[in-house]
């Protein structure tokens, strides 16, 4: 039973050695239950030994044997579509994991250099360092390495091919020099016997490479036959086998005599690659990486040969129709994002024109392109996927803040601001917090692409003697402004078009950088801005190719700029609701209006009705009800200030001093505070010793990450030991029972006042999700409260047996009322909302949204609105009631429904025509009076939100 083209429902599903093929397929049953249509799977193919997320793939046309082989994915996506659920693959085409001894292209690049025919695949700038690739992985400088005897040459007698290792990294010896290691071993040896003469010429042959791809194919089969027989002779000959390895041993040099390694370091000078530092790769390294990580290296999938080899297991899943869609991961590395997802689009038609329909599709509703493609994008808030990208929309991100936005107070804005400031003792401005760190970020961890960038720009400006004098530095210093000034993620020029809207953001990136030089040579700016805008093309003496070459190798540069600096940074340096501070999110945007909330959604069915909508992901920065739960605050600004001020009174004494210093911050101490409101597990009691003790580990170990991300007192790529072992030992201090009873019972309180408040709001956060246009992604384990952090936090095992039993049960929907903390009330509105969709997929997918009206003085607490579809002779339509901001309307009685009472003389103007509703979670019907209009507090009597639906024939 194959599952709907158009998917209704994703589960995420995180794959590891710990989570595999064959646990998923366990989970069918549920899921079936649960209502979801598609498995929404982490990377699955063959990544580094141990990864606990599958981005660092190594090689893309195997399955990752920790998470199961081929008859493993084949029993899981049999058990899935025995249910009717299909595939959802997070693909990775930007970058693949290189270091290490599991990456053969990489590895291949290595040995053969710009010959090998894989070097095209990956970004790098041979011309940077004179046709060597920089490998920063030494743990110390190279000398000290080097002399240490860390570096180890080896001969492995299957292979019969030599390399160097450094712990588990392995730099293959090029093959030209084995003869030259091989002479070594016939004189050490001191025996014609052993019959190295035709081997050594056979290696002395083969050269460094060539330069056809035919060519250096019949090379490298040259090459594997001399290593064949090498290894054959070594393995026959134990006189050359002693010989290879004390040729080695000589050549591996011995610690304490630094002229022993004389040998080893000649040879290593003379391979394709430079090993360093892993320091050095901030201003030296030569080839993309994903972000500033050097064992991530960026792929170029836009070359024909490498989008083949990547995507040939992928398409042959699809093919033989074991997958339904992909997400992209990080599109805004690629090269040409529009351009891949046009190519990815025509392949999957042509594999999947046979693919039969399935019995779940609803009539008539059809995607917009032949396959289900979403893609990882970021956009800002005045920012809109393009309409020209063959996919159906993004993964989401954009949705978690719009929806969380609903349930800050925006009228706390001036007084939360104040409340921050006061506690940390300054004044923040965001603005130039943003563009101070972008400019920081450009000038240290990504400083080597930057000088790339600017390297391909200078050599552009010589072509002509209009632009020869503008010098590099110049070029770098104004690149920064104009890069620091870019308002969105990244543009999306090509060689074939500027959009206007790409234009215009560069027009502002460039007119901003303008105010920053003053009175710098502006006809610099001038050549930047025609130079990233391809206009310089038009221009006499420019090469075009070299042109659009610049322009877009800038795109990928600045999406990095803008996630670190940005998501990487700011986000753990400014504070002042940290709700706010999501993948994706803008804390300068202090909240969402219910008007603002109902366009967006228009839009959204208007242009991506198929888009995927999340509220937690993998990579989000805390968990959908941490973040709800922080978002109360907005609604008791000063009691929340009175509070924290308290609360650094408190814990004063615990802090450490070290020669004036603190340990933590204002700022971090701040950050901590909120998050622990926000991660408080529902029921800890503040005498519970033991379920502190596994906060306390969660939350040092958030905070670990939190300060170093924040670059201030420490970093990940600058540790201060001294600053990091004191805020742990804060956090343990302050989460002691025995130690800060009165902290932990303050914290306890404020938890059990805003917790029915914070519930409310994550009832009605997934009843959206559910029910406005676009699909719901759930992340695993949600469907009860998620009250996580950062990864790995977020990443921790699921307790799928209790889910399961749990909806097996079916309690009262009042017994889950009253036991709300358990999260099994979530659970119940999410089954729900998912069987009705179930039986209305195109009420839910096209059906069209319009706003309630609402009247009364609750009005501005309420989001609602209708959706309808028409089919035949028959329409169906449904009414969504939500509350937000409820705080101010709770009874204190501990659970989270609003009394009747609360909501005064609001109502609800349901349309047209005439009749009864049926609310699907509690069973309720409602008949509005004449004029549609019914009590806000009838709509909303037995539960926190409402799913209103009915036929109309």
């Amino acid at each position: 039973m194959t599952a709907p083209a158009v998917p209704r429902a994703t589960y995420r599903l995180q794959f590891s050695a710990g989570f595999t093929f064959d646990q998923a397929a366990e989970l069918a049953p549920y899921l079936e239950a649960l209502g979801i249509s598609h498995v929404y799977a982490s990377p699955f193919l063959k990544a580094r030994a141990g990864s606990s997320h599958g981005y660092d793939i190594t090689d893309h046309a195997q399955l990752n044997p920790e998470i199961g082989n081929a008859a493993a994915l084949d029993r899981m996506v049999a058990a899935l579509q025995e249910r009717g659920i299909g595939l959802i693959l997070d693909f990775v085409p930007n970058h693949m994991g290189v270091g290490g001894n599991d990456n053969p292209w990489w590895l291949d690049v290595l040995e053969w250099g710009p010959a090998s025919p894989f070097a095209p695949f990956f970004d790098i700038d041979w011309e940077a360092r004179q046709g060597k690739v920089l490998l920063p992985f030494l743990g110390d400088h190279y000398g000290t390495v080097l002399e240490r005897g860390e570096l180890q040459a080896r001969f492995d007698a299957d292979r019969g091919a030599f390399s160097v290792w450094y712990h588990s990294h392995r730099l293959p010896i090029a093959v030209r020099h084995y003869a030259r290691l091989l002479k070594q071993v016939r004189e050490r040896a001191g025996e014609p016997g052993l019959a190295l003469d035709a081997l050594i010429a056979g290696f002395a042959g083969l050269g460094s490479g060539a330069k056809s791809v035919q060519r250096q194919a019949s090379v490298h089969r040259q090459a594997d036959e001399l290593r064949r027989q090498l290894a054959a002779t070594a393995a026959a000959t134990p006189a050359l086998a002693d010989a290879i390895a004390a040729t080695l041993a000589a050549l591996n040099g011995t610690p304490g005599d630094p002229d022993s390694f004389t040998g080893l370091h000649r040879l290593l000078e003379d391979q394709h690659y430079r090993i360093a530092f892993w320091r050095v790769a901030a201003d030296e390294i030569n080839y993309r990486r994903f972000f500033d990580i050097n064992d991530l290296a960026g792929l170029r999938i836009d070359r024909a040969e490498a989008f083949e080899l990547a995507h040939q297991l992928v398409f042959r899943l699809i093919g033989e129709g074991k997958l339904q869609g992909i997400r992209l991961d990080h599109i805004d590395g690629l090269y040409d994002p529009a351009g891949y997802c046009q190519k990815l689009q025509d392949r999957a038609a042509y594999l999947t024109v046979q693919a039969p329909p399935s019995p779940h599709d609803a009539p008539g509703l059809r995607l917009p392109h032949p396959f289900y493609v979403v893609v990882e994008k970021i956009l800002a808030h005045h920012e809109s996927l393009r309409d020209g990208w063959a996919v159906s929309g993004t993964t989401g991100y954009e949705f978690m803040n719009l929806v969380c936005g609903l349930f800050v107070d925006p009228a706390a804005e001036e007084a939360m601001t104040a409340a921050y400031h006061t506690v940390i003792g300054r004044a923040v401005d965001l603005e130039r917090l943003i563009l101070d760190t972008k400019r920081r970020t450009m000038l240290t961890a990504l400083s080597s692409e930057l000088h790339v960038l600017a390297a391909r720009l200078h050599r552009l400006a010589q072509q002509n003697w209009s632009t020869r004098d503008f010098t590099i530095t110049g070029i770098q210093r104004a690149l920064v402004d104009v890069a620091a000034c870019l308002p969105v993620y990244r543009t999306y020029v090509t060689g074939d078009q500027v959009t206007d809207t790409d234009r215009k953001y560069l027009d502002w990136a460039v007119g901003r950088a303008r105010r920053l030089a003053g009175a710098a040579d502006s006809s610099l700016l001038d050549f930047i801005h025609a130079a990233l805008t391809t206009d310089l093309t038009q221009r006499r003496g420019y090469r075009g190719e070299d042109v659009v070459l610049v322009a877009m190798t800038f795109q990928q540069f600045t999406g990095p700029v803008m996630a670190k600096a940005l998501e990487d940074t700011v986000f753990y340096r400014y504070a002042r609701l940290l709700c706010l501070n999501e993948v994706g999110g803008e804390p300068g945007r202090f909240g969402t209006s219910v008007s603002a909330f109902h366009h967006v959604n228009q839009e959204r069915l208007a242009r991506f009705p198929f888009g995927l909508l999340a509220t937690a992901t993998h990579d989000h920065k805390r968990g959908e009800d941490t973040r709800l739960r922080i978002a109360v605050l907005s609604e008791m600004p000063e009691g929340w200030h009175a509070r924290i001020q308290r609360w650094v009174r408190l814990n004063r004494l615990k802090k450490r001093h070290d020669g004036g210093a603190r340990a933590p911050s204002r700022n971090d101490e701040y950050i901590f505070y909120q998050t622990l409101v926000g991660a408080w597990p529902p029921g800890l009691s503040p005498g519970d010793a033991e379920g502190l003790a596994v906060l306390a580990d969660r939350m040092a170990a958030y905070m670990l990450k939190a300060v170093r991300e924040a670059k201030v007192r420490t970093s990940w790529a600058n540790a201060n030991p001294a600053y990091e072992e004191g805020v742990e030992q804060f956090v343990r201090a302050v989460l002691d029972p025995a130690r800060s009873a009165a902290f932990l019972a303050d914290v306890a309180g404020l938890v059990a006042e805003i917790g029915p408040a914070a519930a409310v709001n994550g009832l009605a956060q997934t009843l959206l999700k559910l029910t406005v246009p676009g699909v719901p992604d759930l992340y695993q384990g949600t469907e009860w409260w998620d009250f996580s952090l950062v990864d790995p936090d977020n990443r921790r095992p699921v307790d799928y047996a209790a889910r399961a039993a749990a909806l097996a049960a079916d309690a009262p929907l009042e017994t889950l009322l009253e036991q709300w903390a358990d999260g099994r009330v979530k659970q119940r509105v999410i089954a729900a909302a998912l069987t009705l969709r179930r039986a209305e997929p195109a009420l839910f997918a096209t059906g069209d949204y319009r706003p309630v009206e609402v009247t009364g003085e609750g009005a501005g607490h309420i989001v609602a609105f209708e959706r309808r579809s028409r089919g035949g002779e028959s329409e169906a339509a449904m009414v969504v009631v939500v509350p937000r901001l409820v705080l101010g309307r709770m009874d204190g009685t501990g659970q989270p429904l609003p009394p009747a009472e609360s909501w005064g003389d609001a109502a609800l103007m349901l349309p047209g025509p005439a009749g009864a509703w049926t609310d699907v979670i509690t069973g309720a019907e409602l008949s509005p009076a004449e004029g549609g209009s019914v009590p806000l507090s009838a709509v909303l009597a037995r539960f926190p939100v409402a799913l209103l639906h009915r036929r109309i024939i």
